[in-house]
């Protein structure tokens, strides 16, 4: 059973650490976890109540503070309630700007002019006459110490939280600030003394000598400067939440529920139940998920899915909460509100992630957990060493301060959290929702990625291909005939052939008689006239000729497409090829894939034919068909011996491969978030978030790994810098030289994990394009029949390619989407020369490789006949 704290007091890596353990030590605690960045730990433990209260009790002990979250309720915004007193993190970090912010202006005030009294001899600045004479010394001393006291006042939290984790053993950040700024100050008081004694005695050079000694301006600086550092951290992990306030954001605050009478009144968001009608005006947000009743309207779902096209909207179709409606009007019914829907779901699933731990984490969890005692111990080596060597307590108390206020251990326990917060959360607005820190980690190195082919490489449902009418025939009649005859029928072919031809203005005529022939297809009398639709074998047992479309048939069905004929009369009408067409990025994902190292291997339950014309049009490198759900997740286990292995499927029939895959990665669009057995989930039907995803996970890394470096790089220089080791080359730090260096190294950390803020996914030039790169692939492949089934080797003839002479590249306008990709690329290679052409959607450009000099009048014309205009050719 897992349960949620909100922890206060922690303020770096050891604390975290510290409380991890603590509550990790616990009896009935199974594992425990702590995100610094959002002030919270997550337990897994036995579901006794006594063990929450025992958890709070060790953590209280510990120096902190431990409070059980509320269980959930049923916000929209589908995160648990938090204890009283606790906030959000977007909140949290907003006020903790704010208070550090005031802190830091009151330090300025008084540690400026500090500076200026203490330093200012030095500068030859003019000091006022009461200051200046060295017979008022011990007035330049006590001035000095009254304008320290606001600081420190300000600043006591140091103090406080510091010397509270001292003496309970788990030392923190704050307890390197406090003893160093304290070590500054009791050294000040002790210069004091020495000035009130030398006074005594009437010597005021001594006096004037112990005032030179004084460390308050040390002592401020300290604290002012980590306060800085403090508030430029705080500002940067707020920017870091800004993915999961921008979630919260989208939903709208107030929706318009129409009654039975008609009646419409406004209503805020959290009030709508299931089942109510809601109503959706242009400009306006879409409340809850639910389904359009009546209307229509083109809906933005870029803000759940990424996809910047609006989508049209009428009755029947989903719709998805937290969408616009940018044109139209529609009412609708929702189906699911509060915590079950949408965007509840992906909010849950972006906190869930940047709450877990990435297994690189736990390398600086280890560091952090031992770095503050080790630094004390260091700063009291330094100090004793430098005694011995009879410089003096100035110099060895210089040092030994320097050591303890330049040490961070904030930086190493900033460098996971953050940049793991910033690629979730980008992540999410690009539609990868990662489920954990560790998927997110893992995908970076995948070696082979496992596709599903329906649902996942195709569209999942069959839609006319092919249309060949027999000689003589128009095709007006061949569809006036099918969707007549197949209007009668519930198989998804049949209505794969019905919705095509409606799109074509086809109307059904009168149908009598209908029946099913085993075997063999369907039979009607169509206007009194008997219709027959099936395969060749319906044909040819009724004696009809199907002539040269036999031939047809055949090279269609090698294709893995299905034909269907048509006969009126006794007399054929034509062929309908229907198939599960391949969705228009697949190629495009894949020949990506390949261009980043990824092996592919497609894994169906169809057989060899189907998956083989599958396996031409993408180019994967490895099919395996007719393997059931089982021998997926078998196939799964046998590739991750070569290495990491990610599964993309729909999450259902796929789930025990989602499961066994080292990354489960679960395609689905809209309301279909919540697939359990997945890693990451894909918001949009659309391969190609399947390279973006690995693109994520690498930049992550790559973040990850720059701010550990920066980490670890800081502290094993600048340690030994800040203790003398340098310093008989004349390399010397001051505290609060030190202090400032210490301030950055955690800015710097924020700040470059906050980079990842400006991801996106780049895809080549190959994968954009779409360029075939299957052909290159078999090239190199051995002769075989098709695909294998379950562990076969695979193998496909090579084709035969021509000589590319030259090049010639369009500037197309009007291209909007895939599809326009494809129609430009189907209208140039259909010119006699041209014997590939690569098309660019981003650039707008379509580049024909050709055998021969082609005319560009005749590639201009072929492109402004597929509707599309060409402003240019090179």
């Amino acid at each position: 059973m897992k349960q949620t704290f909100d922890v206060t007091g922690m303020t770096c890596a050891a604390c975290s650490a510290r409380v991890e353990k603590t509550a990790g030590a616990v009896p009935g605690v199974n594992h425990a976890a702590v995100n610094l960045l959002k002030n919270s730990m997550e337990i897994d433990y036995d579901g006794a109540p006594g063990t929450l209260d025992a958890v709070s009790a060790a953590v209280d002990k510990a120096g902190y503070g431990a409070v059980p979250r509320a269980a959930k309720g049923a916000a929209s915004g589908g995160t648990a309630p938090r204890a009283a007193g606790a906030a959000s993190p977007v909140s949290a970090a907003a006020a903790e700007a704010k208070q550090v912010k005031m802190r830091l202006i009151v330090s300025f005030v008084f540690t400026v002019p500090l500076f200026y009294i203490s330093m200012g001899h030095m500068f030859g600045w003019p000091l006022p006459a009461f200051l200046a004479d060295e017979r008022n010394i011990m007035a330049f001393a006590l001035t000095q110490l009254l304008l320290l006291a606001p600081v420190v006042f300000v600043n006591f939290k140091f103090f406080r939280v510091g010397f509270k984790t001292l003496f309970h053993g788990s030392p923190n950040m704050d307890s390197l600030i406090a003893l160093g700024s304290t070590a500054a100050t009791v050294y000040g008081v002790y210069a004091m003394y020495r000035i009130a004694f030398a006074l005594g005695a009437g010597d005021v050079h001594a006096a004037h000598v112990a005032g030179m000694d004084l460390y308050f301006e040390s002592a401020a600086m300290i604290l002012t400067l980590i306060t800085l550092g403090k508030y430029f951290e705080a500002r940067a992990k707020g920017r870091t939440t800004d993915a999961i306030a921008s979630l919260m954001d989208l939903a709208p605050k107030t929706a318009v529920r129409v009654g039975e009478d008609g009646f419409e009144e406004q209503i805020l968001a959290d009030d709508v139940r299931e089942g109510d009608v809601l109503a959706v005006r242009a400009g306006e947000g879409v409340p809850v998920d639910g389904v359009v009743v009546e209307g229509s309207g083109s809906v933005d779902e870029s803000a759940i899915t990424g996809e910047s096209v609006p989508v049209d909207k009428a009755a029947g179709d989903p719709v998805t909460g937290a969408t616009v409606n940018r044109t139209g009007y529609f009412t609708m019914r929702a189906t699911r509100v509060g915590d079950d829907t949408t965007l509840a779901s992906i909010i849950r699933l972006v906190d869930d992630a940047t709450s877990s731990k990435a297994p690189i984490e736990k390398i600086a969890d280890r560091i952090s957990g031992v770095f503050v005692p080790i630094v004390i111990v260091l700063a009291l080596a330094t100090f004793a060493i430098w005694m011995v060597l009879g410089t003096g307590l100035e110099t060895a108390l210089s040092h030994a301060i320097s050591v303890l206020v330049i040490s961070c251990p904030c930086a190493l326990g900033l460098a996971t959290p953050t940049a793991i917060m910033v690629g979730t959360g980008r992540g999410a607005k690009n539609g990868i929702l990662v489920k954990s820190a560790e998927a997110l980690e893992g995908a970076h190195n995948v070696k082979t990625v496992v596709l599903d082919k329906t649902g996942t490489v195709t569209e999942g449902a069959p839609s006319v291909t092919d249309v060949a009418p027999a000689p003589g025939v128009a095709e007006e009649r061949l569809l006036e005939a099918a969707v007549s005859v197949e209007g009668r029928s519930e198989h998804p072919l049949a209505r794969a052939v019905c919705a095509y031809a409606s799109e074509r203005g086809a109307y059904p005529l009168l149908v009598e008689d209908f029946k099913q022939v085993p075997g063999e297809g369907i039979a009607a009398l169509v206007d009194d006239v008997p219709v027959f639709a099936g395969n060749l074998r319906m044909m040819e047992s009724r004696g009809i000729d199907a002539g040269d479309l036999a031939t047809t048939a055949r090279e269609l069905a090698a294709d893995g497409k299905t034909p269907l004929f048509f006969a009126a009369d006794g007399r054929l009408l034509g062929v309908i090829a229907v198939a599960d067409t391949v969705k228009p990025t697949s190629r495009a994902a894949v020949c990506e894939l390949r261009a980043m190292g990824v092996r592919t291997v497609m894994l169906t339950g169809d057989n060899e034919l189907t998956a083989a014309a599958i396996q031409r049009e993408v180019g994967v490198d490895e099919v395996i068909a007719g393997v059931l759900p089982e021998g997926k997740e078998r196939e799964i286990r046998r590739l991750a011996q070569a290495g990491r292995v990610a599964m993309v499927g729909d999450g259902i029939n796929d789930a025990p491969a989602l499961a066994r895959a080292d990354i489960g990665i679960a395609i689905g669009a809209g309301t279909d978030v919540a697939i359990e057995s997945a890693d990451v989930v894909l918001m949009r039907s659309d391969l190609m978030d399947v390279p973006a995803a690995i693109q994520l996970s690498r930049a992550t890394m790559r973040n990850i790994k720059q701010n550990l470096f920066w980490a670890l790089f800081y502290n094993a220089v600048c340690i030994p810098v800040a203790a003398g080791a340098l310093a008989f080359m004349g390399v010397n730090l001051n505290p609060m030289i030190a202090a400032a260096a210490m301030s950055l190294s955690s800015v710097c950390v924020v700040s470059n994990a906050l980079r990842l803020r400006g991801w996106k996914p780049r895809f080549s030039a190959v994968g954009a394009s779409a360029e075939p790169a299957a052909e290159k692939a078999l090239d190199a492949a051995p002769d075989a029949a098709g695909p294998r089934t379950e562990s076969e080797p695979i193998g496909a003839k090579a084709p035969e390619g021509k000589e590319i002479v030259m090049e010639k590249t369009l500037h197309v306008e009007g291209m909007m989407c895939e599809h326009c990709v494809k129609r430009v690329k189907k209208a140039l290679e259909g010119v006699e020369g041209v014997e590939e052409a690569v098309v660019d959607l981003d650039a707008g450009t379509a580049t024909a490789k050709l055998s021969h000099d082609v005319p560009d009048e005749a590639l201009k014309a072929a492109v402004v006949d597929a509707d599309y205009e060409v402003t240019g050719i090179e």
